[in-house]
């Protein structure tokens, strides 16, 4: 039996010897290698926090003290040293748990975190609410320098040296967030970390601490790391500028030193910001020189599901297939512009990038920067396209009301990972994109059936005088021909793509094939359906949707995303205003809660939204005896 495989709890950490602390730290690390590559998942941010898990668990009482860790993809360690071991071969498995933080998982998860840049604004709130209840314990925030980036990372270092709690921030320095780090803070960053100051001050104190008391070794180890650090950026930090003591940097490999300096944090009455510097992918040589590659990496084999209109094996992303466009587009108009929020590789802009550097803009963890400035670029004549997860522009919603359409500018926002976005779960479904674009005054929106139509639905956004949003999902698409040359498509326009006079289903996105395919099941039972190709969810086709109403009795909308406030109940307002409701109109599409994670096959099926699940809605919104009095003319 292993080491690691004795330890149920954090305390156990504390009964053991530096020496058996470094074996469990190379099991821990043995651990994620093994079950990452199996499972998928979050790999070389992973292996990079490995020592730091450790102190932080040595040091503090969780769960009485509280860790709050900033995103998830550095937390894995955390959950095999809280009981979550034997289970770590579930993860991102449907059923199994969680790649990211849940508070309904274990105790020791005290804040759910799929996002970036919420640690310290969690952890300030934890320990403001402790002060409030005459609580003793330890708050302790968690963030990637990658995170640091985002404005509300900033915001609540400004709180918390305004308000003096007692509070320690840890930045998990590796210089990286997905892609390398863009930015001034990351620039300071490095030069704490280069400079030689920090290196001769790290160099001495080995030495001192042997030579000394342990009380007095703490007092002369902060000393030293903040008189080394202040020579590093002089006239004064920024971060006691801003009221944080700082310690570091100090080594996030080496166990001692962290438990030392995290040891004086907590001696200390005030916030306290400790610089921790550690190597991404650390222990295996090929996740340590490419850590791009390494960040995330899938399983060996994903299933394909049951549907019968699967993305096609080896089929291009609908990224890639964006990013080429975008290529295309942009040689022909120097107008345009590209710009993402740390997400290059996520989104295919770094293939943008190799081709128009110049016109390639990526601001960091910063979505809500990211859409005013892209309208910034709009106002001043520039075609900027800004390409950003479905769910992160969650996080520049007032940026899009207020800065972008109500001053009706031509930013088209490409919103990639629409609909079920699989393993990562509920933190990054793209679940409400069309909820709340569609009631956005002047808001043009648009969902392709297919990577080819994606192309032509991206030249006719940056054909508009305002702004558009495309929504497209993530992974491979059907594998369709793509055209050699893009056109536009009439805005608002839709597609029929078979008649039928039983049912009329009305699918947008990538539900549109998998309509099809329900279809031609359906015809088999002698259900006859008619189906319609919704690719401008707004504004819709008025003058088909009438005139297909009118014919059917029956209408399914089918999409992915919530049926609150979403495509089928635009299709139903629309309706019910002119008083041209079917007998029964049913909306097909993501439930009124959060779903869970699972591949996104699994998940399409168990949200009937592949062709099984759309060819059981029909029979259920049609019926047998419905069928004997159908409509051939109207």
């Amino acid at each position: 039996m292993t080491l690691l495989e004795t330890i149920e709890s954090p305390q156990q950490l504390k009964e053991l010897s530096q020496e058996q602390l470094q074996q469990l730290a190379q099991e821990v690390r043995q651990r994620l290698v093994e079950s990452i590559t199996a499972t998928g998942g979050h790999y070389a941010s992973n292996l990079g926090t490995v020592e730091l898990t450790i102190a932080l668990h040595t040091v503090f009482d969780s769960p009485y003290d509280k860790i709050i860790w900033d995103v998830g993809h550095q937390a894995y360690p955390h959950k095999i040293l809280t009981g979550r071991n034997k289970q770590l071969h579930t993860i991102r498995k449907h059923g199994g748990i969680s790649g990211f933080l849940r508070r309904d998982e274990s105790p020791h998860d005290h804040f759910g975190a799929g996002h970036a840049s919420t640690s310290i604004s969690a952890a300030l709130g934890m320990a403001v609410a402790r002060d409030m209840e005459g609580g003793d314990h330890d708050v302790i925030a968690v963030i990637g320098d990658g995170a640091l980036t985002g404005g509300m990372a900033l915001e609540a270092l400004n709180n918390a040296g305004h308000l003096r709690t007692k509070l320690i921030v840890i930045l998990n320095d590796n210089e990286m967030s997905i892609s390398p780090n863009v930015g001034s803070v990351p620039r300071l960053l490095t030069r704490l970390r280069t400079h030689r100051a920090y290196n001769r001050a790290k160099d001495d104190v080995a030495g001192l601490l042997s030579r000394m008391p342990a009380g007095d070794a703490l007092m002369e180890l902060g000393k030293r790391f903040k008189d080394g650090v202040k020579e590093v950026v002089l006239p004064n930090m920024i971060w006691e500028e801003l009221g944080l003591t700082y310690l570091g940097p100090v080594d996030g490999h080496n166990l001692s030193d962290l438990q030392e300096t995290l040891t004086l944090a907590r001696q200390i009455d005030g916030p306290v910001f400790i610089h921790a510097i550690t190597v991404k992918g650390k222990g295996v040589e090929t996740a340590e020189a490419d850590r791009l590659k390494w960040h995330a990496i899938s399983p060996p084999s994903t299933s394909k599901g049951p549907s019968e209109m699967a993305p096609a094996e080896g089929g291009p992303k609908y990224q890639d297939v964006f990013a080429q466009a975008l290529v295309r587009l942009a040689e022909e108009d120097p107008r345009i512009v590209a710009i993402t929020a740390a997400m290059a590789t996520g989104t295919s802009l770094d293939k943008f990038a190799k081709v128009f550097p110049d016109r390639m803009y990526d601001v960091g963890i910063a979505e809500q920067h990211a859409v005013t400035f892209a309208a910034g670029l709009a106002a001043s004549g520039m075609r900027p396209v800004a390409a950003i997860y479905s769910t992160f522009l969650q996080r520049a919603y007032d940026q899009v009301v207020h800065d972008v359409a109500m001053q009706d500018l031509p930013v088209t926002l490409c919103m990639d990972r629409a609909g079920p976005a699989g393993d990562d779960g509920p933190t990054h479904h793209g679940a409400l994109d069309i909820s709340y674009l569609r009631c956005v005054p002047g808001m043009t929106l648009m969902a392709p059936k297919d990577e080819d139509e994606l192309q032509h639905l991206l030249k006719t956004a940056l054909s508009l005088s305002g702004p558009s949003a495309l929504r497209y999902p993530r992974g491979a698409g059907y594998g369709v021909p793509l055209s050699e040359t893009m056109y536009t498509i009439p805005v608002g326009s839709w597609e029929k793509l078979q008649e039928g006079e039983d049912v009329l289903i009305l699918a947008t996105g990538f539900p549109v094939y998998q309509a099809m395919a329900a279809a031609r099941s359906l015809a088999g039972k002698g259900i006859h359906a008619t189906v319609v190709n919704c690719r401008f969810i707004k504004p819709m086709d008025e003058q088909m949707l009438l005139e297909l109403a009118e014919k059917h009795r029956f209408i399914l909308t089918v999409e992915e995303g919530v049926v609150q406030g979403g495509f089928g109940s635009g299709v139903l307002e629309f309706l019910a205003d002119r008083n041209a409701m079917p007998t029964k109109l049913v909306r097909l599409g993501m439930p009124d809660r959060y779903v869970e994670h699972g591949s996104q096959p699994l998940l399409r099926n168990l949200l009937g939204l592949d062709a099984d699940g759309i060819q059981r809605s029909v029979l259920d919104l049609v019926g047998a005896p419905a069928l004997a009095g159908r409509r051939t003319s109207l």
